[in-house]
C-alpha cells in the first residue's frame, strides 16, 4: 500500500516538473519570438518609409504620364468590360498586331508626264504665241493646210494669235482653227484680241455680234459686264477660238491718257475691279479663258507702246492702292492670263517691266499670288523691236519669270536663242519647265487638254 504511495507521488511529480518545463520553455520561445518580432517591424518600418519617399518621388516625375495612363487604362477596362473573351479583334500580343502599311509613293501628274516625254525644243516652242505667218512662212494666212501641219511640227509653239488678216468668214476661221488643233500633239491657244469698242477683230471682219467700248457700260453694272463679255466669248468659241486677249484691267484715271482710254470698264479703281471681275467670269461661262491687261496698270501713262515705251511714275504704293485693284479682282474671278505692258515703272526699275523680276515674280506671282500664264504684250511692238532684238528680249522675260512671249517680230532668232541659253547655262531646263508646266496646267483647266488627273 505504502509503495502504491509513493509510485503516484513520484508520478505526480514527474508531470508538474514536466508541465513547469513546458511553461518554461513556452516563455522562452515567446520571448524569442517578441525579440525578434520587433527588430522586424522596426526593420519594416524603415523600409515602408523608404519606399514612401520613392513613391513621391516617382509620383511628381510621372504625374503627366499617369494621367495620359488613366485615360488609356479605363478605355481598356471598358473595351475589357464590353468585348467578349477572346475577341478577335483584340491583338493577343504585339507579334500578333498588323504592321501599318508604307504609304505609295505621290504618283506623277498629269502635267509632269507629258513635260517628260518632251524635248528642249517643244518645251521652248510651248513658249511662244505667234501670228499664223510666223511660222507658215507667208502672209496673210487664212487656211491651214500642208503648210501649217509641217510648220507645227517643226515649230509646236504654244499659240497662235489671229489678226483680221486670218478672217474671212465665221466658218473659214473655225476651220483653220480645227486645222491647226489636228496637226499638234498638245492644243493649241488660239486667240485673238476682242475686247468690244474700237478693238476688235471677229466682230469687224466676220459679223459677230458688235460691242460697244467698256467704258460705255460702266454705269450699267457687273450684270452687263458679265454679259457683255459672255457675248464675245460665245463668238469667239463658235469660231474656234479659246482665249481672248481681254479683258482691259487698266483704269482710265488720267485724261490725257489716249492708248487706254475707252477701253477700261471704268475711271474708278474699284468699280473697275467690280466689273472686271464681272467681266471674268463671263468669257469663263462663255467657253473661252480670258487675259487682264496691261499689268501693272496702262491707264496713267502719256505714251502709246505701239510707238514707244510708256513710263508709270507712281510708287509701288500707290500702284496698290489704285492700278492693282481690277488685276487683284480678276485674279481671284480665276483669269487664266496676265499680259504685261510694255512701261517702265521708275520706282521699280529702268527696265520694261517685262524685263522686271520684281514685278513679275515678286510682285505679281509671290504679293499678288498670282499662279496662272504671264504673258508679254506684243514684241514687235516698238517699244522693244527698236530697242531689243527678239532673242534679247525673250531671254530678259525669261529670266524675269514670264510664262509666254506674244509675237517677237523675228521669231526663229528668239527660238534659237532660247536653246542656245538652255544649252550654255544661263537658262536651266527646270526654269523653262515651270513655265511649261503653268502653260500646260492652264490648257487643263480650260478644257483644252483633257484632265486625267482622277
Amino acid at each position: 500500500m505504502s509503495s502504491l504511495k509513493n509510485k503516484k507521488t513520484n508520478i505526480l511529480s514527474g508531470v508538474i516538473i514536466a508541465g513547469t518545463i513546458i511553461v518554461i520553455l513556452s516563455l522562452a520561445v515567446f520571448l524569442i519570438w517578441y525579440i525578434k518580432g520587433g527588430n522586424d517591424e522596426g526593420q519594416l518600418g524603415a523600409k515602408e518609409n523608404a519606399k514612401q519617399e520613392e513613391t513621391v518621388a516617382d509620383t511628381s516625375s510621372d504625374a503627366e504620364e499617369n494621367v495620359s495612363g488613366e485615360a488609356d487604362n479605363k478605355q481598356t477596362e471598358e473595351k475589357s468590360e464590353t468585348a467578349p473573351a477572346g475577341s478577335e479583334d483584340e491583338p493577343e500580343s504585339e507579334s500578333e498586331v498588323e504592321p501599318v502599311p508604307e504609304s505609295e509613293p505621290e504618283k506623277p501628274s498629269q502635267v509632269d508626264l507629258i513635260i517628260a516625254d518632251m524635248t528642249v525644243h517643244e518645251k521652248v516652242c510651248q513658249l511662244f504665241m505667234v501670228y499664223p505667218s510666223a511660222i507658215v512662212g507667208t502672209n496673210p494666212v487664212t487656211s491651214a493646210g500642208e503648210m501649217t501641219k509641217a510648220a507645227l511640227e517643226q515649230n509646236p509653239v504654244g499659240g497662235l494669235v489671229y489678226n483680221m488678216t486670218n478672217m474671212q468668214s465665221q466658218e473659214q476661221v473655225r476651220q483653220m482653227a480645227d486645222n491647226s488643233q489636228s496637226f499638234v500633239e498638245i492644243p493649241l491657244f488660239i486667240a485673238c484680241d476682242e475686247e468690244g469698242g474700237r478693238v476688235g477683230r471677229l466682230m469687224f471682219t466676220v459679223g459677230t455680234t458688235r460691242i460697244a467700248a467698256m467704258l460705255d457700260y460702266k454705269d450699267q453694272g457687273t450684270e452687263k459686264a458679265y454679259e457683255n463679255a459672255f457675248t464675245i466669248a460665245s463668238d469667239m468659241s463658235r469660231c474656234g477660238l479659246n482665249l481672248n486677249l481681254a479683258p482691259v484691267a487698266d483704269v482710265w484715271s488720267n485724261p490725257a491718257n489716249t492708248v487706254i482710254g475707252d477701253r477700261a470698264y471704268s475711271d474708278n479703281y474699284e468699280e473697275a475691279a467690280e466689273l472686271v471681275a464681272a467681266a471674268v467670269e463671263g468669257f469663263h461661262e462663255g467657253g473661252v479663258g480670258c487675259t487682264l491687261k496691261h499689268f501693272p496698270g496702262h491707264g496713267d501713262t502719256l505714251e502709246d507702246t505701239h510707238n514707244g515705251l510708256a513710263h508709270v511714275y507712281k510708287t509701288l504704293e500707290e500702284l496698290r492702292e489704285g492700278e492693282f485693284l481690277p488685276f487683284k479682282a480678276g485674279i481671284e474671278a480665276g483669269a487664266d492670263a496676265i499680259m504685261l505692258g510694255h512701261m517702265i515703272v521708275s520706282d521699280v526699275s529702268d527696265m520694261p517691266v517685262i524685263f522686271s523680276h520684281t514685278i513679275v515674280t515678286d510682285i505679281l506671282r509671290d504679293e499678288l499670288g498670282f499662279d496662272g500664264v504671264v504673258m508679254t504684250d506684243a514684241l514687235e511692238m516698238k517699244a522693244i523691236r527698236d530697242n531689243y532684238t527678239s532673242g534679247e528680249a525673250s531671254l530678259l522675260c525669261l529670266e524675269a519669270g514670264v510664262d509666254i512671249i506674244l509675237c517677237p517680230i523675228d521669231f526663229n532668232d528668239a527660238v534659237t536663242t532660247v536653246e542656245k541659253a538652255v544649252e550654255s547655262g544661263r537658262i536651266s531646263e527646270d526654269r523653262i519647265d515651270e513655265s511649261v508646266r503653268r502653260i500646260l496646267q492652264a490648257k487643263i483647266n480650260m478644257g483644252l487638254i483633257e484632265d486625267l488627273s482622277d
